[in-house]
């Protein structure tokens, strides 16, 4: 049982507690901003000073103006395939790969360790990435944005870590059941690593969903384009339409706010679903080197 906490205590959890809830308030306000001001009034938020809490002048408009254009919904179409399988095969490859450099057993491991490690430091850049993918004929296609991204060495490191932390003896009690390694694996490690597993696949999910950059470099179709291609093209074209006068700067400026809640709120709405797992995966990977 706990003693009486000392008076010196209870002034330390006080200031503990107003630190942490100030800090969630600097945290969440300005995504509550964010969102509060792509549903009010244009003309309302560039006049208001002050905090905002309630919408000025409920409206949709930025909302409207920014799923007027025709490639928007594509682009989400193909984000959600994108993230589908992209984190389908992330998950399957890093899971066969952790769980292989994670057996003592495993001839030349460290080497392979090293070597993963190694382009976490140093890589050949963006050019020599891109040539190499091109000439293997992941360009311009739909494995364009899956395949030259399914392994993270960062997150296989993770997932080789928990794998590390479980007692031989559950492998070795296996092994005399007559139990091959892809049975011990799926069957005994992978309900075992179920909150690493949720941990690394909300990273690839967010990497997947966050795909810009590869979309830039290796896609020329438009048809094929994410979703976060289209909300740039989108913020371009409302910018050059505020400079021509087609709108006003204060309306581009709402479809802006609009385009970061489109782009952020269904990664969001995955999260508590893997809260429960989140923390408990993430300190498991510290636990062992």
């Amino acid at each position: 049982m706990l003693g009486k906490r000392s008076f010196g205590e209870k002034i330390f959890d006080g200031a503990n507690i107003v630190f942490l809830i100030l800090l969630v308030v600097a945290t969440l306000y300005p995504c509550l901003y964010v969102l509060l001001a792509s549903i009010s009034d244009p003309a309302e938020v560039a006049a208001a000073q002050g905090l905002l809490f309630i919408p000025d002048k409920l409206q949709l408009g930025s909302y409207a103006l920014a799923f007027s254009n025709p490639n928007i919904i594509t682009g989400y179409v193909n984000t959600i395939i994108y993230v589908g399988l992209g984190t389908a095969l992330n998950i399957l490859m890093t899971l066969l790969g952790a769980y292989g450099l994670s057996r003592k057993y495993l001839y030349g491991r460290n080497l392979f360790m090293f070597i993963i490690v190694f382009t976490m430091f140093f890589s050949g850049g963006l050019i020599p990435m891109y040539l190499t993918f091109k000439a293997l004929g992941f360009y311009n296609n739909l494995w364009a944005m899956i395949v030259p991204y399914a392994i993270n060495a960062f997150y296989l490191i993770i997932l080789r870590t928990f794998f590390q932390s479980i007692p031989d003896s559950l492998e070795e009690s296996a092994k005399i059941d007559g139990a091959n390694d892809f049975v011990i694996l799926f069957r005994i490690m992978v309900p075992l690593a179920l909150p690493a597993m949720a941990v690394v696949t909300l990273y690839y999910a967010v990497d997947n969903w966050n795909s810009y950059l590869r979309g830039v470099m290796f896609l020329q179709d438009r048809s094929l384009y994410p979703i976060q291609v289209i909300l740039r093209e989108i913020l371009i074209q409302n910018v050059v339409s505020a400079q021509n006068g087609d709108i006003t700067s204060e309306v581009a400026e709402n479809v802006k706010y609009a385009t970061i809640v489109i782009a952020t709120l269904p990664i969001l709405c995955v999260y508590p679903f893997l809260q429960r797992y989140f923390v408990k995966g993430a300190m498991i990977g510290a636990v062992k080197g």
